[in-house]
């Protein structure tokens, strides 16, 4: 069963370019222009993952790609040719799950792909493995909800920052490397960007913890990694 594709961007002779090349390498290809459609596609069709362009008129993919979050699960990769930093980080802390420039090959377009369905498969085995609440002190994990609650009051993360702490969580107890961390959140072709690692961290330390400065649930292992619990 080949592997369908949503592409959504306003740019019409580049998605005709895409369109005929991933389907020579077997992908099955859809298209949108604007983020409208492309909601209305992704919920007719059921695509297996969704290419995002940033820059479109009406709906902007940052807009996009929080509507499609909020709708179903499949994977998003923002493909665009916006490359500053906070631009990869805006989109993967709206729960993109890669962000790649238009410079891109297709041919690391479609591994690129291949990597994200893997690692989404990997996570839907994993979650329907795992218990579906974890408890530490004042904090309580419902990924069934896919709900934070601390002292009984509902927490709101990205989620980037509920997929990072879902892996810290279900490994409790256990100093994590950074490159595990960022494999699993990210993708292992983020292996060695610790500084997404630490911004998230801080990001999760500053809603969850008592006293950030003085963390009680997520630790620090010095030159290792980080250890929940």
């Amino acid at each position: 069963m080949s592997t369908t594709i949503l592409l959504v961007d306003d740019d019409v002779e580049l998605c005709q370019m895409f369109e005929l090349t991933l389907t020579n390498l077997g992908f099955e290809v859809d298209l949108a222009h604007n983020g409208i459609d492309g909601l209305k596609k992704a919920y007719s069709l059921q695509p297996d993952v969704i290419l995002l362009d940033v820059m479109m008129p009406d709906m902007d993919g940052w807009d996009t790609c929080k509507r499609f979050k909020e709708m179903c699960d499949v994977p998003v990769i923002m493909l665009t040719a916006v490359d500053s930093q906070e631009s990869v980080i805006k989109g993967l802390d709206l729960g993109a799950d890669d962000y790649i420039v238009k410079t891109v090959t297709t041919e690391e377009l479609a591994a690129r792909i291949r990597t994200v369905l893997r690692r989404a498969s990997r996570s839907n085995v994993a979650t329907r493995k795992q218990k579906p609440i974890i408890t530490q002190d004042n904090l309580i994990i419902d990924f069934d909800k896919h709900e934070v609650t601390v002292d009984g009051v509902r927490v709101d993360l990205s989620p980037t920052e509920f997929k990072l702490l879902s892996v810290l969580a279900r490994h409790k107890g256990r100093v994590l490397p950074h490159d595990f961390l960022l494999t699993q959140v990210w993708g292992p072709e983020y292996i060695g960007e610790i500084d997404y690692l630490r911004l998230y961290i801080s990001y999760l330390r500053r809603k969850l913890e008592n006293d950030p400065s003085s963390p009680g649930l997520i630790y620090n292992e010095w030159g290792v990694g980080y250890r929940f619990g």
